[in-house]
């Protein structure tokens, strides 16, 4: 088709689009010149594209011997049972601050020894990791010299609507920095196994391998997320892909100002979902809102009038659909920083307020790894607090002593610990703190019966020299 037959078939269509065009002017436009039809992206991608890196992480993990620790072996091979073998991850990543600060996500660089970044003209930088946080899938990188780097414009997710354009910039399969359109297909969606508050933008923007922890932008060149994970049966792209909403990027940014953990806020209280049968319970109209379990004496939902039986359905007039919501409402608003939260009591709205804050160590952790010789050699635990709680994710009103972490075939794991357990009794012994097991461990005994919390219910773990057992209380 020539270009005259074109101007005058877009002349055509404008004619007999003219009625309805009228009825919309104020929320729609269609193209209404050959000049309008050669829009292009490329002005936006030339300014954005010098803030999305590519992200390089090796590791030299240790290979394990079968033979490695036998003594005899170590003793004339020389520990030779361990071999290295580099290991390399690629993603991609967003410079968000010219002094040279990288957002990207935690399974990117997750255990890696050495960091890279590359920009889009070909140089690359080494960088350290400021701030990982497994929960959220996100890190914050800083490059170990400076240069003139080109941080990009942060937008407020909250504003994304289904519906508008958004690029995505990464680097699929390593092929180099790439960009795909699409539009939002949704947003607060929640996807189970990522992240811990499973809250999303979804995009139909293809994200592919690579692109785990570049840019997902709106049409001022604003990052509103990062690209996380995609929805897919083959491994490539099925226009399903989901981003980190870019105001819990903004709490992971600021919280590597301060220091290396992720700050979340604590209002002492413990939730869960309202189920349809509640909600008819309740006297609801459809399920909703965050039910308070659990409170915390003296904390601070406690102060603010919030009791079990309570419904939380908003925070700051941002609606509230489940617990996931609001654990990301109250991370969004940020410690330090006022609440306002409405609430449903006794069928009764009601609205009330707290100031959030970091969740407390009110006993020190003192984080213990037990004797590898011990019944419970490999396990490494600490005094339960608010603090080691919500890390771990347990309810904050517990006490004790928890299980952090268990070594791969230790003692601890042949006894069948695992993280989040809370240790109640060693041999009939009430355990209090961490301080409470090592006289106890020092025994010489075949037969040991520990008593744990597990997920709300007691377990006894009966060790009786090869013979093992597990049972409820």
């Amino acid at each position: 088709m020539s270009v005259l037959n074109l101007k005058s078939f877009v002349a055509l269509v404008f004619l007999l689009m003219t009625p309805f065009a009228s009825a919309n002017a104020q929320t729609t436009q269609v193209p209404e010149s050959l000049a309008e039809i050669q829009l292009s992206f490329a002005p936006l991608v030339k300014k954005v594209a010098p803030s999305v890196v590519n992200v390089y992480a090796a590791r030299k993990p240790k290979q394990q011997s079968p033979f490695a620790g036998d003594p005899f072996f170590e003793r004339f091979f020389g520990g030779r049972g361990r071999s290295q073998r580099d290991q390399n991850s690629l993603g991609s990543g967003v410079i968000v601050d010219a002094s040279g600060i990288v957002i990207t996500n935690h399974h990117v660089i997750k255990d890696a020894d050495e960091v890279k970044i590359a920009l889009s003209d070909g140089r690359e930088f080494e960088a350290e990791i400021i701030l990982k946080d497994e929960a959220s899938d996100l890190a914050v990188l800083k490059t170990l010299e400076r240069d003139d780097f080109k941080a990009i414009d942060i937008g407020n997710s909250e504003n994304a609507l289904v519906g508008d354009l958004v690029l995505a910039i990464g680097n699929p399969f390593g092929v180099g920095q790439t960009v795909t359109s699409g539009i939002i297909s949704a947003v607060a969606r929640s996807t189970r196994g990522v992240g811990d508050f499973g809250f999303f933008i979804q995009t139909d923007a293809a994200i592919n391998p690579g692109n785990s922890g570049g840019a997902l932008i709106d049409m001022k060149g604003r990052l509103i997320g990062i690209n996380t994970a995609i929805y897919s049966r083959s491994g490539g792209s099925n226009g399903i892909g989901f981003a980190i909403p870019s105001n819990m990027v903004n709490v992971a940014i600021q919280s590597a100002e301060v220091g290396d953990v992720l700050r979340r806020p604590w209002i002492g209280a413990t939730f869960q979902n309202v189920s349809p049968e509640i909600a008819q319970s309740l006297g609801l109209d459809r399920p909703r809102g965050a039910l308070v379990t659990s409170v915390v004496k003296g904390g601070p939902a406690a102060k603010a009038g919030i009791e079990p039986g309570d419904i939380i359905v908003s925070i700051n007039e941002k609606r509230v659909q489940h617990i996931n919501a609001l654990g990301y409402r109250l991370t969004t608003v940020g410690i330090g920083n006022l609440a306002k939260i409405e609430i449903l009591s006794r069928g009764e709205s009601e609205a009330t307020e707290l100031t959030l804050m970091a969740a407390p160590e009110t006993v020190p952790a003192n984080k213990t790894e037990l004797p590898r010789r011990s019944a419970m050699g490999g396990a490494l635990v600490a005094n339960l607090s608010p603090a080691i709680a919500q890390q771990i994710k347990v309810a904050t009103d517990k006490e004790g002593v928890i299980v952090l972490n268990v070594q791969r075939g230790s003692p601890a794991a042949a006894n069948r610990f695992s993280p989040g357990d809370i240790l109640r009794e060693i041999n009939e012994v009430p355990i209090a703190r961490v301080a409470d097991i090592a006289p106890l461990l020092d025994e010489d005994r075949r037969r040991w019966i520990f008593v744990i919390e597990r997920q709300g219910r007691e377990y006894v773990l009966d060790r009786n020299g090869g013979f093992f057992r597990q049972y409820t209380r």
